[in-house]
């Protein structure tokens, strides 16, 4: 990656022509953006002006290029306001906290169902210290991950509100640039969710770890691989969680329903399933409007049941707020007792959706809705077990459904029922954001994606993904039969993107929040061995099932790291073949061929310089359009880039060959238009603001450029004029004569000369009119696009696993995934594509 951006900065060079451009004027000889030259450029900060006129002024003084298409874009953008800001009122938080309990808790709130069975599958019940010890771990297992961790630590880390193991990911590239795809520039840091607050060159530790990511390859490859595996780990929790979900409600119907054994148990949950993936399509919205209220009488079901039982039963149970009952449960059973802890774990299956559902609400509203709601509900619930247990210490396999209440027992079953779907719900439509995250960051194949919500970008639905879910789902149910087979390799996947986010946190803690090293080092220390202990507890369940999520995990893991793998080597090889502006300017404004009224839209994914597709087309067809557009469709680490902020334009050559770049601008929770129609307009109206902004600042500078002179001229002729600040700061005495009288003579002739020789006129300046009389007519003419269909080869000096990889696996995915033209909506007549092999 070093390599590559040597690459990048030594293609860039200036050209100047005192012939035509005028005045000295610089030109980029290879579309080079100018985040990339070595020449000073003044940004909208450093020039500190909002009028225009420092900045152009400044602009004179050091005679850098004269514009820069991306600080047009910066003037506007250093006006936009945040779009995160949130409703501060408390009703407004407590509502939005009401949602949360169908939304983000739901898996959390269905584990009463399974973890008492589970844990006392491998415990045997002698005394009352097994149930004071196993109520113990559980109720300290709630308070610290889900409530010390999650509630007060790793919600604070989020991406201008967005949560998840990419946001993280993101939030770091953002500091420091460990993204593997080069195509940075210094313009993503002014959108308006892109700004934050970067290390202090007084704390040296943020800067040294920033220049190691950066520097070091090695751990930009870990970082996205740690990434990587956590998203695998909650792909593989949306397989699991409606299997075990499904199942541990329907279960149930065992002790009620003679006969209904297992097979019948297998066969409802297996029909339950397929109606839960089948109405996927009709988008979150639509199925889940009663989600908030179910999840809300399950939590006062389960908190009801828990005083009931504790009350009928044994109070006594409150004694599990000693930890020393786990000490004494470990004495006791030893062995039994570390093989517990895998069923102890699944009380927090789903406390990553606390974080990972953040987008949709706030930090106050999850943290009020587990407080006050979820947190006190749970305990009860599983101290409401523990105190039937405490009695009926012979049937821990059906516990829950045994202390509920006879008269009671349908509609707390189908209520459990109704909170096993929605918890699938959830997961599954975390599934599809994390499929729709790895995707932009350029980590996932391209598969289809409907958004379901014209209100909330967020609901989307991805049918490829939702019926390998589907099929996944059936299959475990079939195969394991059991519900503590399933928790089994639920445990490993849970516990995995636990240890991935403490990780991540700790380093968004060094990096970027700056704390003090102590405690630093307490948060790894204290969450992160809790989280080892776990792993190492289900681990051990390798062979009784955890082996499932592994598989799971491996499986995306080297999918997402195989295409990002290749489409790194793309984007490089693109970079060494691109063309030099050298070449057009031999062509000529016509580019060597015929110009035709219409406007091209070359897409490339490069953010600078010339793409050798372009060169393409000029050798395959026998005229070009007029206007000719290199649209690059770019991903930044950022949830969400305001439609203002969308499009960043430069010219690209002299002002006759009407070449423009045109970077298009995407977060990763951002919807993209399938109509092609909405993305032409937007295009064409960011372009015609361009021009007119160009025209502006290129008739100021000449303005200011013309005052400048004349104040040079009148102090010249009498030394009694004071002189402007500026001025006096330019003159020289002992040539102050000579710069007077060569202002005289060339000032028309530069005045003359300032635009290119096809635009200009010697009454007025018709260059903006020209241009966009011009673009109209193109406009009318219509769109083509001009797309490459790219193929990847690795050398035949690479070694063989790299030649395994690229011309096998990634192949084989950039066969089956979604191709370039179906993500956009374009009648074929309107699609020009050629042919690219890439030797990597």
């Amino acid at each position: 990656m070093e390599e590559e951006d040597k690459i990048e900065e030594n293609t860039v060079s200036l050209l100047v022509d005192s012939s035509s451009g005028g005045g000295g004027e610089s030109r980029w000889v290879d579309g080079s953006e100018v985040d990339s030259e070595p020449a000073p450029q003044f940004s909208v900060e450093e020039t500190g002006s909002k009028d225009g006129y420092g900045s152009v002024r400044r602009r004179l003084v050091k005679r850098p290029n004269r514009l820069n298409s991306l600080d047009v874009e910066a003037m506007e953008i250093a006006s936009a306001q945040g779009h995160h800001s949130k409703d501060a009122s408390i009703w407004y938080t407590l509502a939005l906290a009401f949602q949360t309990l169908g939304v983000v808790y739901g898996d959390m709130g269905t584990s009463p169902l399974y973890v008492f069975t589970d844990v006392f599958s491998k415990v045997h019940i002698d005394n009352e210290v097994d149930v004071l010890g196993a109520l113990s771990l559980v109720m300290y297992t709630i308070t610290l991950l889900p409530l010390a961790k999650y509630v007060f630590v790793v919600l604070k880390a989020n991406d201008n509100g967005e949560g998840g193991t990419f946001a993280l990911y993101s939030l770091i590239s953002r500091y420091a640039k460990v993204n593997m795809l080069p195509n940075q520039q210094p313009a993503d840091e002014l959108i308006s969710s892109f700004r934050l607050k970067l290390p202090t060159p007084e704390l040296a530790r943020a800067i040294r770890i920033k220049d190691k990511l950066e520097k070091k390859g090695t751990l930009k490859t870990m970082l996205l691989l740690l990434v990587l595996m956590g998203t695998s780990m909650v792909i593989g929790d949306g397989i699991l969680t409606p299997a075990i979900s499904v199942m541990s409600a329907v279960s149930g119907l065992q002790g009620q329903i003679k006969g209904f054994g297992t097979s019948a148990v297998v066969i409802v949950s297996i029909i339950l399933l397929i109606a839960l993936f089948s109405i996927q399509q009709f988008g979150t919205g639509k199925v889940g409007f009663m989600f908030a209220p179910v999840l809300a009488l399950w939590f006062f079901s389960l908190g009801s049941i828990g005083i009931y039982n504790m009350v009928k039963h044994d109070i006594s149970v409150v004694r599990a707020f000693n930890p020393a009952y786990i000490y004494l449960f470990f004495k006791k059973n030893t062995k039994d007792a570390w093989s517990a802890l895998g069923g102890c774990v699944l009380c927090v299956t789903g406390a990553e959706a606390m974080f990972a559902d953040l987008g949709h609400f706030s930090v106050q509203s999850i943290q009020i809705a587990f407080s006050f709601v979820v947190f006190p509900c749970l305990l009860l619930a599983y101290m409401g077990q523990a105190a039937y247990l405490m009695k009926n210490p012979e049937s821990p396999s059906r516990v829950f459904y045994d202390s509920v209440p006879e008269s009671l027992f349908w509609p707390v079953f189908v209520i459990a029922t109704l909170a096993a779907m929605i918890a699938s719900q959830a997961m599954i439509s975390a599934t599809f954001s994390c499929v729709k995250q790895s995707m932009a960051l350029g980590c996932f194949p391209m598969v289809k994606i409907i958004h379901t919500s014209k209100e909330l970008m967020g609901q989307i639905y991805i049918p490829v993904v939702n019926w390998f879910l589907m099929i996944m789902c059936i299959i475990v149910v079939s195969i394991f039969q059991s519900t503590t087979d399933i928790a089994n390799a639920y445990g490993i996947a849970e516990v995995g993107v636990m240890i991935v986010s403490t990780a991540l946190v700790t380093l968004v803690m060094l990096l970027i929040w700056q704390s003090n090293l102590l405690l630093v080092l307490c948060f790894p220390l204290v969450f992160g061995s809790v989280e080892l202990i776990y792993l190492s507890a289900v681990l051990s369940k390798i062979a009784e099932g955890g082996w499932l999520p592994l598989v799971f995990a491996s499986f995306f893991l080297c999918v997402m790291y195989i295409w990002n793998y290749g489409s790194v080597l793309k984007y490089q090889s693109e970079v060494r073949e691109k063309i030099s502006m050298d070449i057009l300017l031999d062509l000529g404004s016509n580019l060597g061929t015929v110009r035709v009224p219409g406007i091209g839209l070359v897409y490339n994914q490069l953010v600078q310089g010339i793409p050798s597709i372009f060169g393409q087309f000029l050798l395959t067809l026998p005229a070009i359009h007029s206007t000719i557009v290199f649209v690059c469709i770019k991903y930044v680490p950022v949830p969400v880039v305001p439609q203002e902020e969308r499009f960043l334009f430069r010219r690209v050559g002299p002002k006759d060959y009407h070449m423009f770049r045109c970077v298009a601008r995407y977060g990763y929770k951002d919807v993209r238009k399938e109509d092609h129609r909405i993305f032409e307009q937007l295009l064409v109206g960011s372009l015609e603001k361009f021009l007119r902004k160009e025209f502006q600042d290129l008739s100021l500078e000449r303005n200011i450029e013309f005052e400048y002179n004349n104040s040079v001229l009148v102090s010249s002729r009498d030394p009694e004029v004071p002189c402007s600040y500026g001025a006096y700061d330019l003159r020289t005495p002992l040539i102050q004569d000579k710069i007077s009288e060569e202002t005289e003579t060339s000032a028309p002739e530069q005045a003359v000369s300032a635009l290119p020789s096809s635009v200009m006129s010697s009454d007025d300046d018709p260059s903006l009119e020209y241009e966009l009389s011009a673009l109209r007519e193109a406009i009318d003419s219509g769109f083509t696009y001009l797309l490459a269909h790219g193929d990847v080869r690795a050398k035949k000096n690479s070694f063989f696993l790299k030649k395994l990889v690229i011309n096998y696996f990634y192949a084989f995915l950039k066969r089956n995934c979604r191709a370039a033209t179906a993500n956009m909506s374009v009648p074929h007549m309107n699609i020009l594509e050629v042919g690219m092999t890439y030797a990597v």
